[in-house]
């Protein structure tokens, strides 16, 4: 796969995520993908995160800032940048929360993502207003 048609698999999976069809994204996933989020909270499903987050917010999506992908031995690995924005579980809206998601791709299917985020540090998620 060379790293345009990585980026785009990678653009169409997060997009997916925010449109919550879950199928479609799994289908882009390697059956032994594993997906960590920040305090090595480990997932080895897209399911598995949404289920995790429902909890700590109403919806939330990304705004892109710059995609880097390049090609290491059989895989290729892709970086997104950029901010997220949503509303929290008071009604309240949020933008310009920093992340970085990084995702190794095998064989056309995603077979790694580890995800960095602001979201604790903002406070976004427990603002009353």
């Amino acid at each position: 796969m060379n790293t345009a048609q990585a980026q785009s698999l990678v653009t169409r999976l997060l997009r997916l995520m925010e449109d919550r069809d879950l199928e479609t994204a799994e289908s882009l996933m390697a059956a032994e993908a594993k997906i960590t989020f920040p305090g090595g909270h480990s997932f080895t499903s897209q399911r598995q995160v949404v289920d995790a987050a429902g909890g700590r917010y109403q919806w939330i999506k990304k705004r892109f800032d710059a995609l880097e992908a390049f090609t290491q031995d059989d895989k290729t690995i892709v970086y997104v940048r950029g901010t997220l924005y949503g509303v929290n579980l008071y009604d309240v809206s949020f933008s310009d929360v920093r992340f970085i998601d990084r995702f190794v791709i095998k064989d056309g299917l995603i077979i790694q993502q580890d995800v960095w985020n602001d979201l604790a540090q903002s406070g976004v998620l427990s603002r009353l207003n």
